[in-house]
Protein backbone atom coordinates (compact mmCIF):
# COMPACT_ATOMS: atom_id res chain seq x y z
CA UNK A 1 0.00 0.00 0.00
CA UNK A 2 1.62 3.20 -0.85
CA UNK A 3 1.20 6.17 2.13
CA UNK A 4 -0.73 9.05 0.88
CA UNK A 5 1.76 12.26 0.42
CA UNK A 6 0.38 15.06 1.71
CA UNK A 7 0.19 18.08 -1.17
CA UNK A 8 -1.02 20.91 0.27
CA UNK A 9 1.09 23.83 1.10
CA UNK A 10 0.56 25.77 4.30
CA UNK A 11 -0.28 29.65 4.16
CA UNK A 12 2.16 31.75 2.10
CA UNK A 13 2.12 34.48 4.80
CA UNK A 14 3.16 31.73 6.88
CA UNK A 15 6.78 32.40 6.07
CA UNK A 16 6.21 36.04 7.62
CA UNK A 17 5.59 34.67 10.06
CA UNK A 18 7.75 32.62 11.04
CA UNK A 19 10.20 35.14 10.20
CA UNK A 20 8.83 37.34 12.67
CA UNK A 21 8.16 34.90 15.63
CA UNK A 22 12.17 33.99 15.02
CA UNK A 23 12.89 37.61 15.00
CA UNK A 24 11.15 38.52 18.58
CA UNK A 25 12.71 35.04 20.13
CA UNK A 26 16.18 36.84 18.53
CA UNK A 27 15.79 40.14 20.15
CA UNK A 28 15.30 38.29 23.91
CA UNK A 29 18.50 36.68 23.21
CA UNK A 30 20.09 40.04 21.97
CA UNK A 31 18.83 41.47 25.02
CA UNK A 32 20.05 38.46 27.27
CA UNK A 33 23.47 38.93 25.64
CA UNK A 34 23.41 42.71 26.11
CA UNK A 35 22.85 42.30 30.08
CA UNK A 36 25.50 39.49 29.92
CA UNK A 37 28.14 42.29 27.91
CA UNK A 38 27.65 45.04 30.51
CA UNK A 39 27.76 42.99 33.62
CA UNK A 40 30.62 41.20 33.02
CA UNK A 41 33.73 43.63 33.14
CA UNK A 42 36.06 42.96 31.20
CA UNK A 43 34.37 41.42 28.11
CA UNK A 44 35.16 37.35 28.25
CA UNK A 45 35.21 35.56 25.25
CA UNK A 46 31.86 33.78 26.71
CA UNK A 47 30.37 36.97 26.17
CA UNK A 48 31.93 37.16 22.95
CA UNK A 49 31.11 33.82 22.11
CA UNK A 50 27.57 34.48 23.48
CA UNK A 51 26.76 37.51 20.37
CA UNK A 52 27.89 34.75 17.93
CA UNK A 53 25.63 31.97 19.03
CA UNK A 54 22.80 34.76 19.35
CA UNK A 55 24.17 35.92 15.48
CA UNK A 56 24.03 32.30 14.45
CA UNK A 57 20.45 31.59 15.60
CA UNK A 58 19.41 34.91 14.12
CA UNK A 59 20.20 33.95 11.19
CA UNK A 60 19.20 30.96 11.00
CA UNK A 61 15.60 31.56 12.26
CA UNK A 62 15.16 34.66 10.24
CA UNK A 63 16.94 33.74 6.77
CA UNK A 64 16.88 30.00 6.61
CA UNK A 65 14.22 28.54 8.42
CA UNK A 66 11.13 30.23 6.93
CA UNK A 67 11.95 29.39 3.50
CA UNK A 68 12.88 25.85 4.33
CA UNK A 69 9.73 24.98 6.31
CA UNK A 70 7.31 26.38 3.94
CA UNK A 71 9.36 24.20 0.89
CA UNK A 72 8.49 21.17 3.54
CA UNK A 73 5.42 21.23 5.50
CA UNK A 74 2.57 20.16 3.85
CA UNK A 75 -0.67 18.45 4.66
CA UNK A 76 -3.92 16.82 3.49
CA UNK A 77 -7.03 15.11 3.92
CA UNK A 78 -9.62 12.68 2.61
CA UNK A 79 -12.27 10.36 3.89
CA UNK A 80 -9.85 8.05 4.92
CA UNK A 81 -6.74 9.57 6.46
CA UNK A 82 -5.27 13.08 7.62
CA UNK A 83 -1.17 13.60 6.72
CA UNK A 84 0.93 15.74 7.73
CA UNK A 85 5.10 16.03 6.68
CA UNK A 86 7.01 18.88 9.07
CA UNK A 87 10.27 18.93 9.62
CA UNK A 88 13.75 21.04 9.84
CA UNK A 89 15.98 19.43 9.65
CA UNK A 90 14.49 15.86 9.92
CA UNK A 91 11.28 15.59 7.20
CA UNK A 92 8.25 13.43 9.15
CA UNK A 93 5.80 12.10 7.67
CA UNK A 94 2.33 11.18 9.89
CA UNK A 95 -0.62 9.66 8.50
CA UNK A 96 -3.75 9.21 10.85
CA UNK A 97 -6.63 7.28 10.19
CA UNK A 98 -10.15 8.81 10.10
CA UNK A 99 -11.05 6.14 12.36
CA UNK A 100 -8.47 7.28 14.62
CA UNK A 101 -9.29 11.01 15.16
CA UNK A 102 -10.78 12.23 17.86
CA UNK A 103 -10.65 15.71 18.08
CA UNK A 104 -9.95 18.69 16.21
CA UNK A 105 -8.81 22.13 17.42
CA UNK A 106 -7.37 25.18 16.30
CA UNK A 107 -5.05 27.40 18.05
CA UNK A 108 -4.51 31.64 17.50
CA UNK A 109 -2.32 33.38 19.28
CA UNK A 110 -1.66 37.11 19.10
CA UNK A 111 0.72 37.13 16.02
CA UNK A 112 -0.65 34.55 14.18
CA UNK A 113 -4.08 36.68 14.48
CA UNK A 114 -1.98 39.43 13.30
CA UNK A 115 -1.22 37.43 9.69
CA UNK A 116 -4.69 35.56 9.93
CA UNK A 117 -3.32 32.67 10.09
CA UNK A 118 -4.16 29.61 12.17
CA UNK A 119 -3.02 26.13 13.75
CA UNK A 120 -5.09 23.26 13.37
CA UNK A 121 -4.41 19.93 16.01
CA UNK A 122 -5.54 16.38 15.53
CA UNK A 123 -5.59 14.45 18.02
CA UNK A 124 -5.73 10.51 17.60
CA UNK A 125 -5.77 7.72 19.71
CA UNK A 126 -1.81 7.38 19.07
CA UNK A 127 0.96 7.12 21.42
CA UNK A 128 3.01 9.30 18.87
CA UNK A 129 0.72 12.27 19.92
CA UNK A 130 -1.42 14.61 17.58
CA UNK A 131 -0.42 16.18 14.34
CA UNK A 132 0.03 19.67 13.77
CA UNK A 133 -0.95 21.44 10.55
CA UNK A 134 0.72 24.68 11.09
CA UNK A 135 0.30 27.91 9.86
CA UNK A 136 -2.88 27.74 7.83
CA UNK A 137 -4.99 30.62 6.41
CA UNK A 138 -7.56 31.05 9.46
CA UNK A 139 -10.34 30.32 6.60
CA UNK A 140 -8.82 27.25 5.51
CA UNK A 141 -8.24 26.25 9.35
CA UNK A 142 -11.94 26.20 9.81
CA UNK A 143 -13.27 25.00 7.06
CA UNK A 144 -10.81 21.63 7.71
CA UNK A 145 -11.79 21.50 11.28
CA UNK A 146 -15.39 21.89 10.10
CA UNK A 147 -14.49 19.21 7.20
CA UNK A 148 -12.50 16.36 9.75
CA UNK A 149 -15.55 16.84 12.11
CA UNK A 150 -17.94 16.00 9.25
CA UNK A 151 -15.51 12.90 7.31
CA UNK A 152 -15.10 11.47 11.09
CA UNK A 153 -18.33 11.80 12.26
CA UNK A 154 -19.58 9.92 9.00
CA UNK A 155 -16.43 6.98 9.73
CA UNK A 156 -18.35 4.48 12.21
CA UNK A 157 -15.25 1.93 12.38
CA UNK A 158 -13.66 2.26 15.88
CA UNK A 159 -9.34 1.69 15.26
CA UNK A 160 -8.88 2.86 18.90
Amino acid sequence: MQLPQPERRVASRAPAYWRLRGALVCLVGLAVAGVVQFTVHPPTSVAVLMWLVVAGVAVAEVLVMPRWRYAVHRWDINDEAVSTQIGWWVSELRVAPISRVQTVDTERGPLMRLFGLSTVTVTTASAKGALHIPALEHAVATQLVSDLTAISAADHRDAT
